[in-house]
């Protein structure tokens, strides 16, 4: 595949600084078409320092509403997005990209008919095959085009899923550190970090 034909298209729509409580970043929005589905596809970065200056830091992480917003605990997501973000500033070096894919790429309606399905005893991978949906339905080209567009050729994952790393290095960007993204599980959400190890291949701690 042309590597450049991934981020054709892409656009950097507003620049502006995002004061949290890990730090200032600066917050790039992002969008590109994607004629396959009809619609716009969108980003969100958060920078930290200059991103030519080394390998920076990266956490490619997909929307989570239900954890990021309304504190379930159910998954990992909020835990894993607050560790990028404090060690990003903690070494003062690296970026997110934030992508708008909730529940694997499902779509939240769908996201709580799994959740239904999963109170009922199934996995989230079988919940998701039940539902006629893919284990997993993300995309990471969007990614892919954003780092392109930066002019990031290398970078320092903090993920535990083999696939974005796959993704990543398909895509012409070389992952030169594969770095832990843990943060400590919640009761709740055991099952769903043990299907993750044990049928998605994911890089976790837990037993």
């Amino acid at each position: 595949m042309d590597k450049t034909a991934q981020h054709r298209g892409i656009r950097r729509v507003a620049s502006t600084h995002l004061p949290t409580v890990f730090g200032v970043f600066d917050l790039i929005g992002f969008e590109r078409a994607n004629k396959a589905k009809r619609e716009r596809e969108a980003a969100l970065v958060m920078t930290l320092g200059d991103l030519q200056d080394g390998v920076p830091l990266l956490r490619v992480h997909s929307q989570c509403l239900t954890g990021e917003v309304l504190g379930s605990l159910r998954c990992d997501c909020r835990g894993q997005l607050e560790v990028a973000m404090s060690t990003i500033a903690e070494q003062g070096f690296g970026l997110v990209i934030y992508l708008h894919q909730e529940g694997r790429g499902i779509g939240l309606m769908a996201k709580l008919k799994a959740y239904a399905l999963q109170d009922q005893g199934l996995d989230t991978i079988e919940a998701n095959e039940a539902l006629g949906f893919d284990a997993d339905c993300r995309d990471f080209s969007l990614a892919v085009a954003v780092l392109h567009e930066l002019k990031v050729g290398q970078v320092r994952l903090m993920s535990n899923n083999p696939q974005k790393v796959d993704a990543l290095t398909k895509g012409g960007i070389e992952v030169i550190e594969l770095i832990a993204c843990e943060a400590p599980p919640s009761p709740y959400a055991l099952s769903y970090l043990r299907t993750k190890k044990e049928k998605m291949g994911h890089s976790l701690t837990i037993m």
